[in-house]
């Protein structure tokens, strides 16, 4: 009788594990952080039980770089957040499958790729971040030129931008006003290099930058408005201002992955995830500002009307800093990263 028990449980654990197994695992690889990675992986899974979504949370460079490590052996079905740059970069390289979703007319014409390779789902803006525990908002910088000053020398934060898409739009915009302005980058190049001089740190891993700030090891940084957001729930010494001059608005799209092994799954998941429902969603409880135009301004949390109210987006070439913004991070880590001080 012993020995019958053991294995009628070793039995029944064996077929859990297979119901288990059964569930179709869906993976996805995002720069958008563990709590709306969490909060998709939740609500889609109570919603579809037969599927297993599983992410990877990393930088928009670093998706980048992987997808294209394992384009001769897919590892993600879906690619999921970061500039629509660059996954313009991931179109050219063969690494997406087009997929026109039912909401694409949803969304502004520059947020959708001409291909159906990928399209935005959130807009998210840039933001100058504060400690307001040691910053007055009278004192606090207003616009990026202010981050220049005498007084905030060693008191700023950056992000490591090579690994970023925030920072590559922020740089990018920087060295594309230069452009405009004189024909040449150089004065661009100039900004960053005294930027680099009132830097104290380039910060590798995006989720302790503001942290960083809150905790008054720095005081200013620049980053995107979700983090920031969600980071301020959780601090009371966090506060952000919308450059006067205007900031990049980025377009963060999705696009399914080439050769995806649950291709179907992730046709789905991209459904849902621009779905009125979801992009609600996404913006109660994540902070997440929806693409869409056609979702009524009263079923937007307050703090999402009060950005459309504020911000004011800078003109941005995307297509040129597509183009150049490879080599641009190149000669900034070659030419300017550590050279200010």
């Amino acid at each position: 009788m012993r020995r019958a028990s053991t294995v009628w449980i070793f039995l029944a654990a064996l077929l859990s594990g297979c119901r288990r197994d059964s569930r179709a695992p869906l993976v996805l690889y995002s720069p958008h952080g563990r709590d709306l990675l969490g909060l998709v992986e939740r609500t889609y899974e109570a919603k579809h039980p037969d599927v297993d979504v599983r992410w990877l949370d990393m930088g928009s460079q670093e998706v980048y770089d992987r997808i294209r490590s394992e384009k001769a052996n897919p590892q993600a079905d879906l690619w999921f957040g970061g500039p629509n740059t660059i996954f313009a970069r991931g179109v050219r390289d063969g690494l997406l499958d087009a997929y026109r979703p039912s909401w694409a007319d949803s969304v502004p014409a520059e947020s959708r790729q001409p291909g159906d390779f990928y399209f935005g789902l959130y807009r998210t803006p840039a933001v100058i971040v504060y400690n307001s525990a040691a910053v007055a908002s009278a004192e606090a910088p207003k616009d990026w030129d202010d981050l220049l000053e005498p007084r905030w020398k060693g008191k700023v934060l950056i992000r490591y931008p090579i690994a970023s898409g925030t920072m590559r739009a922020i740089f990018g915009m920087i060295l594309e006003r230069s452009l405009a302005a004189t024909g040449s980058a150089d004065g661009g190049f100039q900004w960053l290099a005294r930027l680099d001089a009132q830097t104290k740190e380039y910060v590798q891993n995006a989720s302790i930058l503001v942290e960083k700030i809150a905790r008054r090891e720095w005081l200013a940084t620049v980053w995107d408005l979700p983090d920031v957001l969600l980071e301020m729930k959780r601090s009371r010494d966090l506060a952000y201002v919308f450059p006067s001059s205007g900031t990049p608005v980025i377009d963060d799209a999705v696009g399914i992955v080439r050769g995806a092994k649950h291709a179907a799954q992730a046709r789905a998941l991209v459904e849902w995830l621009g779905s009125p429902e979801a992009q609600l969603l996404a913006a109660e409880n994540a902070y997440r500002l929806p693409a869409r135009t056609d979702l009524p301004a009263e079923r937007l949390p307050e703090w999402a009307r009060d950005v459309e109210a504020k911000m004011k987006p800078a003109k941005m070439d995307w297509d040129l800093l597509e183009r150049e913004g490879q080599a641009w991070m190149a000669k900034w880590d070659r030419e300017v990263r550590g050279k200010g001080r």
